[in-house]
């Protein structure tokens, strides 16, 4: 070979080896820390009231405790616990009370330390499995999809619990930058403002510092980033002063990341929601115009009509959130209108409110009787139409949403995706164009609820549909199927393509983990893709799901397609 080593390109490790890695160097460290361990407990038994050796003694059980369960190293993390329970007791204790107690309760911590030793010679012998390949990732929801990846600065001092939950967190697509101390943290913040704030509570200066930075962020920004807080406590006291210091949300290790993600995703949320839709019924063109002002005026998207005929037709088309409605006007009346209205399912429940000069109180009673949500009277002020109208409009889409969305996931459901497909395809066909439909199952989801509990499988679902929705783009279509399965429509992507993203995702589930009390897991999916035009419209549905089957068969945890002989 020419060149020679010097020429050779140099892997670059997978996200699991490097978390592989940081679990290895953990447990390197820990003989370290143990001695250290001993070293303060010597320190007390001479002089119990030693508050920096308690203090130190406290932040390394905090530390045993919190990393090991986030790398699954239950039993060590065990004794983290026990340590830094004894310790906080001992610290609790009067003066005499530790004088007095002081031989035993160092005695305690000496075998604390003395089982961890034990418990890190098992872990540091097994096997670990780390997978070779080489991958290519993608995350596809970027600059060009309008989504910009979200920018998170982690503040802690724990090195290898903040990489581990960086790994995490870049699965579900954030930026993480780490910061070791609070005066670095401060001046990254000021310099150049991220999206977020995550802070662990256990610095020397713990929440002072985090409120110092709050501070100096509400004084220099003038939109500073929300802050959360960590921490290895539960207490109250701790969850008051975090919330005094300004702090947006609160987690205790270790950190449920579906849940972090899910407070991330609500406190740098940029989108702006889709203006209200409204549509005007008035054959006063005049009078509809100036209500239609008022409304765009307030952000909404209006539609005028003055001719009620045409409101089948626009209704189809339009897609209002309400209905604005005269009561009294040439072809048919408001009341004649509605009913009409309210006889469609499709517009059974869409809003309708009458603006109207009708003053007697039986007229306006006797339209609310035929399905009307309320009665305006005209003249009305503009801020008094613009809360009448958001107020309905907002309830509509709940109730529209309540009705084609899955309840704990928040994606589309069966019956809305299975119409959406019909369209699509309908639109590809005339179009010329590829659509890709992905079926993605949970593998052994029944053991997962058998094993962990009901509410570790729903962790996991919202898991895989948060992370979804992070990385796939704005035109990609998700969806809960059912139970455990999930269907991604992807317009304008051939099968290959859609097969490598979803392979990609799948790799980053796989790597995500779950809580369930004391216990930690991790799960993975199965995939099958189908792409149009290569397998007809009619088939798709079924040639997905044979995909899906056969990757089963093969040994789930992957992504398979239509066999060629299958394709039309």
């Amino acid at each position: 070979m020419s060149g020679g080593a010097a020429g050779m390109e140099t892997r670059k490790p997978t996200l699991r080896e490097k978390i592989q890695k940081l679990r290895l160097t953990f447990l390197d460290k820990l003989p370290d820390m143990i001695l250290e361990g001993r070293g303060m407990c010597g320190r007390l038994l001479v002089a119990p009231g030693d508050a920096k050796a308690l203090d130190d003694l406290f932040r390394a059980f905090h530390t045993i405790k919190g990393t090991a369960a986030s790398f699954g190293l239950n039993e060590i993390s065990d004794q983290g616990g026990i340590g830094e329970t004894l310790v906080t007791a001992f610290r609790n204790l009067s003066p005499p009370e530790r004088a007095e107690t002081a031989a035993t309760v160092v005695g305690e911590l000496s075998a604390v330390l003395d089982q961890t030793a034990g418990l890190v010679t098992v872990a540091g012998d097994g096997e670990v499995k780390i997978d070779h390949e080489t991958k290519v990732f993608f995350s596809v929801k970027d600059e060009k999809d309008g989504f910009p990846s979200k920018r998170v600065f982690l503040c802690d001092d724990d090195q290898i619990a903040g990489e581990h939950l960086i790994a995490q967190l870049t699965c579900f697509g954030y930026e993480v930058v780490p910061y070791s101390t609070t005066d670095a943290l401060r001046t990254a913040v000021l310099a150049n403002a991220p999206d977020a704030v995550i802070m662990d509570i256990m610095f020397p200066d713990g929440i002072n510092a985090g409120t110092e930075i709050i501070d100096s962020m509400r004084r220099e920004l003038s939109s500073p980033p929300p802050v959360v807080f960590l921490s290895a406590r539960r207490d109250f006291d701790a969850r008051l002063r975090s919330v005094q210091a300004g702090g947006q949300a609160y987690f205790t290790k270790p950190v449920k990341v579906t849940e972090l993600v899910e407070t991330l995703d609500v406190l740098t949320n940029r989108e702006e929601p889709d203006p209200y839709r409204v549509l005007v019924v008035d054959d006063e063109k005049e009078v509809a115009e100036y209500h239609g002002l008022i409304l765009e005026e307030a952000g909404m998207s209006v539609r005028l009509l003055y001719e009620p005929s045409a409101i089948l037709d626009v209704l189809t088309e339009f897609r209002p959130d309400m209905v604005l409605m005269d009561m009294y006007m040439p072809t048919c009346s408001g009341r004649d209108l509605s009913q009409l209205i309210r006889q469609i399912p499709d517009f059974i429940s869409l809003p309708i409110v009458f603006l109207s000069n009708e003053t007697n109180k039986v007229m306006q009673i006797s339209a609310l009787r035929v399905g009307a949500e309320g009665f305006l009277t005209k003249p009305i002020q503009p801020d008094d139409l613009i809360t009448a109208v958001a107020v309905r409009a907002e309830r509509m889409r709940t109730l529209r949403s309540l009705m084609v969305r899955d309840g704990l996931t928040g994606l589309f459901n069966h019956t809305f995706l299975s119409q959406y497909l019909v369209t699509a395809l309908a639109t590809a066909k005339r179009e010329t164009k590829r659509v890709s439909l992905v079926m993605l199952d949970i593998d052994h989801f029944k053991t997962i609820n058998d094993s962990y509990g009901h509410p570790a499988g729903d962790q996991v679902l919202v898991a895989l549909s948060r992370l979804l929705q992070q990385r796939l783009r704005r035109s990609d279509m998700l969806g809960r199927y059912g139970g455990e399965e999930f269907a991604v429509i992807m317009q304008n992507t051939g099968p290959e393509e859609a097969r490598l993203i979803v392979d990609g995702l799948r790799e980053d589930f796989s790597r995500l983990q779950f809580q369930a009390g004391e216990r930690s897991f991790s799960c993975t999916f199965s995939g099958g893709v189908a792409g149009f035009p290569d397998v007809p419209r009619d088939h798709l549905m079924e040639a997905a799901d044979q995909a899906l089957y056969r990757a089963k068969r093969a040994g789930r945890n992957r992504v398979a397609g239509v066999p060629a002989e299958v394709r039309s």
